[in-house]
């Protein structure tokens, strides 16, 4: 969709009447115009097309680019423009009420030449009025061509009711000089009212704009981050250029204490890197040569040298920017009720003020009474707060998560995701990190050192995945000089090492070389049974040990599904991996359900099915994973995954956390409460203030409003929506968990299988490795595991852990 910056509105009549008028070209199947940013999203025809249909609703309109600062600019501009406005009426202000009210009601005195003048005294009150009136001509102007438009709006509202006044007063004013009974007419006189109407709307107005301001703080920040120059190495020399002058490719210098220009990769050099601007993670990062940089990072220590990969529109902090602005400008399902609403909200209005004036003048009451009702239910009747509900919670909720990495496309993602009732969860690179660490070393006729030395030495010409791990793990010991290597597709690998062949790979493949102790038969079954890949490691023909590799899951994975369940939220693992290793680890997850064995069309049609039973969300960070993402009610997307996952997704984490998953939940939550809340003040409070206006309950309680206070309630209505809005910034990241001190409490399981003190060690340490255990004991030859827990865990729990080991519970 396409992006229009469109000018002259005023109120959500305004947004509904500009909505209207595109929507009307045959070419346009969408249209969502935000009327907190004044921007408008177009899906289809021409811009020049789309920008004639709103200059004949009467209103602006010009293209918006991604970087184009009159977003950013324009509350500004319209606080300062509006402030001078208060303040010159203020001051005309203050001499008017002095005359008509400090004067004729506390006998406030005057200069000779006007105090006995009631006539002149009449004349200088309508000059002051009229000069405010010209200071606050906008109202008039907008108000009056939106009414010749066929399309009225909040301005016609005040227009109306501050020149009905206005009028008024210089009817009597005129009939003052044909009467004896000058007095009489004084009273007549709602000049002040005129004046105080156009004041305290501005003062309304200019808290508004204040308050919009704030809710655009977050895009704002972002904007400002992008850097403004970068340093690139052109024939060897250091040349500094503007930040657009850099292309794809070029060889920046990143110095100590600067911010990255352009996304890129580092050739040269290592450092720490501060990316909080971008994740809100503040711990900073190690990066070297090969590691990926993006702009707007802040090199903090060592001098690097990069080469542009991403530059302009395409870098990480663009395209953060363009979805945040994307979800600000568009609109929630939930705003459509009060769109509607808007749009017949203001000719309603004028209907109602008419009414109420023609019953009170058929009553019997004057004209000026009747007027005055009249005009209070013009000035009271807010359509700014109804269309002002949806859409400041939205940029607010979008701006939070942005600044703690949650990236919300849309702002109908923003509202679907936190009524998500399922939660699908792709196994590796989700809940697991997505790459394999050693986990268990069994040395059998090696230690452990030595063992790990000789299988580093012959895994380290390998790519294997595996073989990255051991290296890792191997750290650094010293390595051999192995000869002769030769990698066995589907079995293993072989070398010479100091003289000697050395096999590792597969069991199957080791005992062609070396005998297996039965001995290690049980340690064998549990480790397999825990998901984890078992490497043999032979020297001629001698087994010097095993050891077991795995993808362990993320350290903050238990905790995000324990919160997910603690919402309500059912928790569901897909994975094309075998059933008994997708069970080890979705045991060591706490998730609730495992689907195993599933192809990517599959996990497509597995989510499918969840979506029709209830609002499901799918998590995920592959290629394979797209389809299902799409197909998800709501996709979220690791945002260290592929770029294809991101696209297909409707929420993207940048952290890679799953944490961020179930942080994004809550905040969509906390923002769709907020929007209820606008919402229901809004309905409140026109439903109110109209009747109480137009002076229903003047007969039963005496309540009478004087226009000047429904101006002020109109004033602060819309500032009061704003305000709430702004609530969200305070929005915890962390959920706060109230921790009572809970007392042990022990558990006694009957087993079996358990034949051995090894099979004991094995149930105790994968009972222990479970949050909520203080401690276990493993009996084999009683048959029993005892359990003693420091916070509560269901039975299934517990008996799902002793069951992976490879063990019955009875």
């Amino acid at each position: 969709m396409s992006q229009y910056k469109v000018t002259g509105m005023s109120c959500a009549a305004c947004s509904a009447r500009v909505e209207k008028a595109v929507l009307s070209l045959p070419d346009v199947t969408a249209c969502e115009v935000n009327l907190l940013t004044g921007t408008m999203m177009v899906e289809g025809s021409t811009p020049e097309k789309i920008i004639k249909a709103v200059t004949s609703a009467g209103y602006g309109a010009a293209v918006l680019g991604v970087q184009n600062k009159e977003v950013r600019d324009d509350a500004d501009k319209q606080t300062s423009a509006l402030v001078l406005r208060l303040v010159s009426s203020l001051i005309f202000l203050c001499l008017l009420m002095y005359l008509s009210m400090g004067h004729m009601m506390w006998g406030w005195p005057l200069p000779a030449l006007l105090a006995e003048n009631l006539l002149a005294q009449g004349l200088l009150q309508m000059i002051l009025s009229g000069v405010i009136m010209l200071i606050n001509r906008h109202f008039f102007i907008s108000g009056f061509k939106a009414l010749w438009h066929r399309a009225p709006n909040m301005d016609t509202l005040v227009a109306m009711g501050s020149a009905a006044a206005f009028g008024y007063s210089v009817y009597a004013l005129f009939a003052m000089t044909a009467s004896e009974d000058m007095h009489r007419y004084m009273h007549e006189f709602y000049f002040e009212s005129a004046a105080m109407i156009l004041t305290l709307i501005t003062v309304g107005k200019m808290l508004e704009s204040h308050s919009k301001g704030k809710t655009t703080n977050s895009l704002k920040g972002l904007m400002e981050l992008a850097p403004k120059t970068a340093t690139l190495v052109k024939d060897g020399q250091e040349v500094t250029v503007g930040i657009e002058q850099v292309q794809r490719d070029d060889v920046f210098l990143v110095h100590p204490g600067e911010s990255v220009p352009v996304d890129g990769v580092i050739v040269d050099g290592h450092s720490v890197l501060d990316e909080s601007a971008l994740t809100g993670e503040s711990v900073p990062v190690d990066k070297a040569v090969g590691d990926t940089v993006s702009a707007a990072t802040i090199n903090r220590t060592g001098f690097i040298r990069c080469q542009a990969t991403r530059v302009g529109e395409d870098t990480t902090l663009s395209q953060i920017i363009k979805m945040v602005s994307d979800a600000s400008a568009s609109k929630a399902p939930i705003a459509k009720m009060a769109d509607r609403v808007s749009g017949v909200f203001v000719p309603v209005v004028i209907g109602i003020a008419a009414v109420t004036m023609i019953v009170w003048l058929l009553i019997g009451e004057s004209i000026g009474f009747a007027l005055a009702r009249a005009i209070s239910v013009l000035v009271i009747s807010c359509p700014c707060a109804l269309g002002l509900a949806t859409p400041v919670a939205i940029m607010v909720g979008s701006g939070v998560g942005a600044k703690h990495g949650i990236l919300f496309k849309t702002a109908v993602s923003l509202e679907q995701t936190g009524k998500v009732r399922t939660v699908a969860l792709d196994k590796t690179g989700t809940v697991t990190l997505g790459q394999p660490v050693v986990t268990d070393i069994l040395p059998v006729e090696a230690d452990e050192n030595e063992l790990l030395s000789v299988a580093a030495s012959l895994e380290k010409n390998s790519e294997h995945p595996l073989a990255r791990a051991i290296l890792q793990k191997a750290g650094k010991i010293e390595l051999l000089s192995a000869t002769e290597f030769e990698v066995l597709p589907g079995n293993g690998l072989r070398a010479k090492i100091n003289g000697n062949m050395c096999y590792g790979g597969k069991r199957e493949f080791a005992e062609k070389y070396a005998h297996i102790p039965d001995d290690l038969t049980e340690s064998i079954d549990a480790l397999s049974a825990e998901g984890k890949t078992a490497l043999y490691f032979v020297r001629e023909s001698v087994l010097l040990g095993l050891i077991a590799v795995a993808d362990v899951i993320k350290e903050d994975s238990a905790a995000a599904v324990a919160q997910l369940h603690a919402m309500g939220i059912r928790t569901v693992m897909l994975t094309g991996d075998h059933q008994k290793t997708a069970e080890a680890i979705a045991v060591k997850a706490g998730i609730g359900e495992v689907i195993a064995g599933v192809l990517p069309e599959g996990k497509e049609r597995v989510i499918a099915d969840l979506c029709a039973a209830q609002a499901t969300a799918m998590v995920g960070d592959g290629i394979n994973d797209a389809p299902a993402l799409t197909r998800a009610d709501i996709g979220i997307a690791i945002g260290a995954g592929t770029d294809i996952a991101i696209d297909a997704a409707d929420v993207v984490l940048i952290n890679s956390s799953l944490t961020d998953a179930v942080t994004a939940i809550r905040l969509s939550r906390a923002t769709l409460l907020n929007i209820k809340e606008n919402l229901f003040w809004a309905f409140i409070y026109n439903i109110i203030g109209i009747p109480l206006a137009a002076g229903i309950f003047i007969p039963v309680f005496g309540w009478e409003m004087n226009p000047m206070f429904g101006a002020a309630a109109m004033s602060l209505s819309s500032f009061c929506v704003v305000s709430n809005a702004l609530r969200l910034n305070f929005f915890k990241v962390k959920p706060t968990i109230q921790r009572k001190e809970p007392e042990n409490m022990e558990k006694v399981f009957k087993v079996e299988g358990m034949m051995c003190p090894h099979c004991e060690a094995h149930v105790k340490g994968a009972l222990e490795a479970l949050d909520a255990v203080e401690s276990a004991v493993a009996d084999h030859k009683a048959g029993q595991v005892t359990v003693t827990l420091k916070s509560e865990l269901s039975d299934e729990v517990i008996k799902g852990t002793i069951v992976a080991q490879g063990y019955k519970v009875v």
